[in-house]
């Protein structure tokens, strides 16, 4: 891994996020989730990320 964050790819935000919910980590996986589905450009990868990560502290009805 590199150690400049601008380097980093989807592919690495993404191994860190299943690292972090590994670690049973889920906020510091979402966050990174968060940033790999920010930085692809097909919408639909995106939300589906973004669905694999949900925010551990959002409220829920």
């Amino acid at each position: 891994m590199t150690s400049d964050p601008a380097d980093l790819t989807v592919a690495d935000y993404l191994d860190a996020a299943r690292d972090m919910a590994a670690a049973e980590r889920p906020f510091l996986a979402h966050l990174l989730a968060e940033e790999a589905a920010r930085r692809v450009d097909d919408p639909d990868a995106a939300q589906s990320i973004r669905a694999q990560y949900p925010n551990p502290t959002a409220q829920r009805d």
